[in-house]
This record gives structure tokens, C-alpha cells and sequence, in this order.
């Protein structure tokens, strides 16, 4: 089948890709910049790539007429006041475009909205399935509460709060109780509910076995982690307060620590998950999924990371608008130096930051990092999804991969982090020699005096990393 994907470059849609494609279908996948979109070369004769904005209806002309499904995986965890709007816009563009299709089946991952009271994002959720439902083909809706496995939102966020705080003080919402789901079940369900004629025109729950609190949670994958943890509750957070306590310990940027405890509020618990009959699904418990988590960090093999969406970052851009670094009214600090082994050195470019840390002073830039955190930016804390691979748009601390080429030699960092400007970090082979660059455009007087004011911490910083890069060392302890 010839099979429409949309949010290919998400958690989920990453992940469903390559099994879709391995079974043998075409997959047409929309992407907003194709610059970040990096499919397993063994899958790249079955991937097609058409740029699409959900927003413009002209650009949804690109999508092929004979499609056979379409898949809907696109949401926002966006804070602005005019969200909800712009879901239901965009659902109705895809659904207007998609009518005009041979598609016989559209199928969308929505959230559980079994309580009266909704959260505006379950609720916006919500109001996207109805007006996708609303179309030609037949639809299927699968609504999932919280999905654990590596790279989740929800995974990652758990792991913080337990793996950092031994005791904590949380907000009561930790009493409210939820459904999880493990994301290897999500993707039998995405995967087996494609075409499937019982499934048409209905919308179903997905979870796995066990109803927990979100407590119940932090603490089974305390015990699972064989870690002693104490959770007091408290009735006096207030939302806002709970956003920043989320925000602070965890990985989390603000907008998504206030999507989340406004979501929290409300349980999301099944109440039809008949398609577990259906499907002939069992799905694991919630331990299980934790273990199968645990299996994937430990062998480096985490497929998706939520760290590398747009929603991790406070830049809604595209990557291929900064991908030619600037020279007119920039600052830069370029400096090289001649490496005694090529494939050494870029052993370490390619595996620069996160647990690696960045070879010189790393405490330095932990520093900044809280620096950036306290100023409501995305600070040090997102890492990176693979220790040793770097695709174009994964996050990579508080920066955002905008190109990267093993065999050319060069990588191309924007950072994300709050400044008074823009600043790309960038390291490239030439000949012999590393280069490495980094450029600061500042935005007024204060960009100024921001590049002047740090700029005796890079005359040791950016050198003391290019010495370790083009050293034959292959690791260094920091």
C-alpha cells in the first residue's frame, strides 16, 4: 500500500516508519523541512518526502492522489492562546486534502477524554478527531494516555523527578490516576488497526493492564531502578508553581511542564478498549515497559526522543533557515588546528556533548546551562538521543543539529538558548586541519556586550576543546 504519514519527524512517527516500510509499503511521508528528515538508508526505497505545511493548503496538493491510508500523528503542546485554533485548522486542511484521495482509511493518535472536565489540550485533541471524523474515507481514532518507552516525554520526565530528588514534596496532582502504555504496544495498535474494516468509523481507548497514580508510577520505577524514594504531597501548589517545579527538575521546557500538570488534572483511564479484543492485543504491564525502556538505553539503541520535536524547543524554526551561518554583522571566534588522526577526531565531534560533555571546562557549560534554565531557556539537560550518531535536527544539549556529514567532516550547531542574538557553533574538516567556528549575530546593544562579557572565557574554553578534538586521545576524563 501506498500510505500518507504525516509528523515523520515525531516521537511516534519516527518510530512507526521503519515498520511500516519494512512490511513493504510506500510510505509518502510530510514533512515542514525536509533538512531534518533522515530515514534508515535500509528503508529509503520504500520513502518518499514531500514538503507540506499543514497550514497552507497549497502545499497539501503535493500529496499523491493514490494513497491508500493516511496517518494523522501531528498535535501541538504549544501554550499560545490561539492553539486550538490552529489544531482545528490544520485538521481540516488535511481532511479537505485527503478527501480528494484515494485513501480508504485515515487513522490518528488523539489522548483519553473520558472525564466531562477536560484539559484545553485533551480538549483540543478531542475536537481534531471529531473534524478529521468528519471526512469521506473511514476513520479510526486511538486515544492514548501516557506512553512509556525511551525517549518518551512522559518516561523521560519520570526519570528525572526519581533518578534526582530521594525525597519529594509534589503537587497533589500526583494522586490523579491514569492508564500508561508501553510504546511498543502503541505501535502494534497503529500498526494492526491499518485497514482493518472492525475498526472503521469508532474510536477506541489504548492501554496497558495497570491503573496507577501518577505517584504509583514515580514509585515503580523507583523500585524498578532499586532506589529508595519518599513522595509527600502537598494541596498548596498552585499550576503555576507545579510548571516551574517540573520545569526546573526535568528535562522539560516551561511551555511543556504547563501543558503537562494543566493535562495531569484530569484522569485517563479506558473505558472502550474493545479493540484489544479486536486485535487479539495483550498489552505489558507497566513494569514490563520500564524494563524494555531500561533495555534500550543501556544498548544505545533508542530510536526517537521527544528532546529532538520542535516542542523541545523555544525556536519554532525551520533547521534549513539557519543553515547558512551569517558573516554580516557577526562576531566570530574561529580558531584551527591540525589533527593527528581524522577518524579520531571525528569519533569525538560526532560524540560531543551529553554524558561526553564537551571535552574542555565541561563545568563551565553546565554553568551556563543553569544560567539558561533560571532565564526560562531549554538549559543543558535534554542531552542527546544517541551517544555516537548525530542526525540533522536532534537536540544536542542546549543546542539543535542543523547539518551534519560524517564523511564530509562537518557539524553544524544553532544554539537554543536564551541570548541577545544568534550564535552556531560549527566544526569542519579541512584538509588536515579542524576548524572550528563559532559565530555570534547580536541583536542590539545588549548583543554587544553579551559577546564582549564572555568573550575572555572563550580565549581557554573553545581552545581547550579544539586541542582535546584534534588530540590522539580518543576520550578524555572531565
Amino acid at each position: 500500500m501506498k500510505i500518507l504519514l504525516t509528523g515523520a519527524t515525531g516521537y511516534i512517527g519516527k518510530r512507526i516508519l521503519p515498520i511500516l516500510a519494512g512490511q513493504g509499503h510506500h510510505m509518502v511521508c510530510c514533512v515542514r523541512d525536509p533538512h531534518r528528515f533522515n530515514p534508515p538508508q535500509s528503508i529509503k526505497d520504500n520513502v518518499s518526502v514531500i514538503q507540506v505545511d499543514l497550514l497552507d493548503e497549497d502545499s497539501l496538493d503535493k500529496i499523491p492522489q493514490d494513497i491508500d491510508a493516511a496517518y494523522y500523528l501531528v498535535h501541538s503542546m504549544s501554550t499560545s492562546a490561539d492553539y486550538q485554533k490552529m489544531e482545528e485548522d490544520c485538521a481540516v486542511i488535511f481532511r479537505n486534502a485527503v478527501e480528494l484521495t484515494n485513501a480508504k482509511h485515515v487513522i490518528y493518535l488523539s489522548g483519553i477524554v473520558n472525564e466531562n472536565n477536560l484539559s484545553k489540550h485533551l480538549a483540543s485533541r478531542l475536537n481534531v478527531e471529531n473534524k478529521l471524523s468528519e471526512g469521506s474515507y473511514n476513520f479510526t481514532s486511538l486515544r492514548a494516555g501516557i506512553i512509556i518507552g525511551s525517549g518518551s516525554a512522559s518516561f523521560e520526565i519520570i526519570r528525572d523527578l526519581v533518578e534526582k530528588l530521594p525525597v519529594m514534596i509534589a503537587p497533589k496532582w500526583l494522586n490523579t490516576r491514569c492508564q500508561p502504555i508501553g510504546i511498543s504496544d502503541v505501535m502494534i495498535f497503529l500498526t494492526e488497526t491499518l485497514m482493518n474494516e472492525k475498526t472503521f468509523n469508532q474510536h477506541f481507548d489504548i492501554g496497558g493492564p495497570d491503573v496507577l497514580t501518577y505517584k504509583e508510577m514515580l514509585l515503580g520505577f523507583s523500585d524498578a531502578r532499586n532506589l529508595g524514594r519518599k513522595i509527600y504531597t502537598v494541596p498548596v501548589m498552585t499550576p503555576k508553581l507545579s510548571s516551574y517545579w517540573l520545569y526546573f527538575v526535568t528535562s522539560t521546557t516551561y511551555k511543556l511542564a504547563s501543558s503537562l500538570v494543566d493535562s495531569m488534572k484530569v484522569e485517563v483511564v479506558c473505558s472502550n478498549n474493545e479493540i484489544n479484543k479486536i486485535l487479539d492485543i495483550e498489552p505489558i504491564t507497566y513494569s514490563e515497559a520500564l524494563q524494555k525502556a531500561f533495555q534500550k538505553i543501556e544498548s544505545n539503541e533508542i530510536l526517537s526522543s521527544w528532546k529532538d520535536a520542535s516542542v523541545s524547543s523555544n525556536f519554532p524554526v525551520n533547521a534549513s533557515e539557519f543553515i547558512k551561518v551569517p558573516d554580516y554583522g557577526c562576531f566570530k571566534d574561529k580558531r584551527s588546528k591540525e589533527f593527528v588522526s581524522r577518524e579520531i577526531c571525528l569519533e569525538k565531534i560526532w560524540s560531543i556533548g551529553g554524558e561526553t560533555g564537551w571535552y574542555y571546562a565541561t563545568f563551565l557549560w553546565k554553568i551556563r546551562g543553569m544560567m539558561d534554565k533560571f532565564m526560562g531557556g531549554v538549559g543543558l539537560r535534554r542531552g542527546r538521543t544517541n551517544l555516537h550518531r548525530i542526525d540533522v535536527g536532534d537536540s544536542l544539549d542546549f543546542w539543535r543539529v542543523l547539518y551534519a556529514d560524517r564523511q564530509e567532516g562537518r557539524l553544524l550547531l544553532y544554539a537554543e538558548m536564551k541570548l541577545p542574538g544568534e550564535a552556531w557553533l560549527e566544526f569542519k574538516m579541512e584538509k588536515d586541519k579542524l576548524v572550528q567556528t563559532a559565530t555570534f549575530r547580536p541583536k542590539g546593544l545588549l548583543g554587544r556586550l553579551y559577546w564582549y562579557s564572555v568573550l575572555p572565557f572563550h580565549a581557554f574554553i573553545f581552545q581547550g576543546m579544539l586541542n582535546r578534538l584534534t588530540s590522539k586521545k580518543l576520550s578524555w576524563v572531565i
